[in-house]
C-alpha cells in the first residue's frame, strides 16, 4: 500500500509548519460558525486511524478524548445528533477510501470528492424514502428555532427592563429561517473544514509531519466545477419550483464560498501574502464594505477558472 503521507502537500518539518496551527484554528472557527459539531472532526479522524498507518500511539489517545466528547458529553435527546453521526461516518468513510485510492491527490480534491459522493448517496436515500428529508429538515429547523428562542431569552435577561430594539426579534428569527433553508450548504462547507482538520490531526499526531494544510494562496480545485456553480445559478434564475430553487441556492452558496476563497488565494499569491497591518485594514474594510470585497474576490475566483492567473504570474516571473 502506498504510504498516504507521501503526497504533494507534504512539506519538510520547519518553522513554516508552525503556521499550520493558525490554519487549523481558522478551520475550527469556521466549523463553530457554520455547524458547531465536534463529530465533523472526530469521526473522520477515528476512521483515518482505523485504515491508515499509525506510527505514534498518542493519536489514539486524542481520538479517545474526542470520542468521549461526542459520545459522553453531547446530548443525544435530539434525532439531529444521530443524523450528524451518520453523515460524518459516511463522509469520513469516503474520505478514507479516496485517500487509500489516491494518496497523492490534494486535500481539497479528496474532501470535495468525499462530500460529493456522500451527497449522491444521501440524495438516493431521500429519493427512495421521501419522508426522510422532511424529518431531517424539520429537525434542523426545530434546533435552529430553539437556539434563537434561547438566545433571545438570554438577551432579554441581560437587557432587563430596557428590552430589545424594535424588530430585533424578527431579525433573529429571520436569520434562523435563512440558516435553516441553507443548512445543506453550511453543512457541506463545515464538513470540508472538518475533513481538513482531521487530516491535519492524522498527519501531525500519528506521523509527526507538517505540511498537511497548505497555505490559502495555494488553494485551487477542478476547473470543471464551474458548471456546478452555473447549474445552481440557473436553478435560482429559472425558478423551476421551491424545491429546485432551494437546491440551486444551496449550490450557489457552497460553490460561491469556494470561489471567494479561490479569489482570495489569487490575491494573496499575487501580493506575496498579507502583513499584520494588511490584515487589520482588511478586517476594517470587511466591517464597512463586506459585499463589495466578497463580490470582487468571487469574480476573481471565477475568472481564475479560465485565466489561471497564478500560472501566468509564475511564467512572467520565471
Amino acid at each position: 500500500m502506498t504510504d498516504p503521507q507521501a503526497t504533494e502537500e507534504s512539506l519538510p518539518v520547519g518553522p513554516a509548519g508552525n503556521r499550520e496551527w493558525l490554519r487549523a484554528a481558522a478551520l475550527l472557527f469556521a466549523i463553530l460558525v457554520l455547524w458547531d459539531s465536534a463529530a465533523l472532526v472526530v469521526v473522520p479522524f477515528m476512521i483515518l486511524l482505523s485504515v491508515l498507518p499509525v506510527r505514534r500511539p498518542a493519536a489514539f489517545v486524542v481520538a479517545g478524548l474526542g470520542a468521549l466528547l461526542i459520545f459522553g458529553f453531547q446530548s443525544r435527546d435530539s434525532g439531529l445528533w444521530y443524523m450528524e453521526l451518520a453523515w460524518t461516518v459516511l463522509v469520513g468513510g469516503w474520505f478514507a477510501a479516496l485517500t487509500l485510492r489516491r494518496p497523492d491527490a490534494r486535500l481539497l480534491h479528496r474532501g470535495l470528492a468525499a462530500v460529493g459522493a456522500s451527497v449522491v448517496v444521501v440524495a438516493a436515500a431521500f429519493l427512495a424514502r421521501p419522508g426522510w428529508w422532511g424529518v431531517v429538515d424539520w429537525s434542523v429547523r426545530d434546533e435552529l428555532t430553539t437556539g434563537a428562542v434561547q438566545a433571545l431569552g438570554i438577551l432579554r435577561e441581560v437587557q432587563g427592563s430596557e428590552g430589545l430594539p424594535p424588530g430585533f426579534s424578527d431579525t433573529v428569527y429571520g436569520m434562523a429561517e435563512a440558516q435553516a433553508n441553507l443548512f445543506p450548504a453550511f453543512l457541506g462547507l463545515a464538513t470540508l473544514a472538518g475533513l481538513a482538520v482531521a487530516w491535519w490531526l492524522y498527519a501531525r499526531l500519528s506521523l509527526a509531519q507538517d505540511g498537511a494544510l497548505a497555505p490559502l494562496r495555494e488553494l485551487r480545485f477542478d476547473d470543471q466545477l464551474i458548471w456546478v456553480f452555473i447549474g445552481g445559478l440557473l436553478l435560482v434564475v429559472l425558478t423551476a419550483g421551491e424545491g429546485w430553487t432551494r437546491i440551486g441556492s444551496n449550490t450557489l452558496v457552497f460553490m460561491g464560498v469556494l470561489y471567494v476563497l479561490r479569489g482570495a488565494a489569487v490575491v494573496l499569491f499575487v501580493n506575496g501574502g498579507l502583513s499584520w497591518i494588511g490584515g487589520i485594514v482588511l478586517a476594517l474594510a470587511m466591517l464597512l464594505v463586506a459585499p463589495v470585497i466578497l463580490g470582487a474576490t468571487l469574480l476573481i475566483g471565477l475568472g481564475d477558472t479560465w485565466l489561471d492567473i497564478r500560472e501566468k504570474v509564475r511564467t512572467s516571473v520565471g
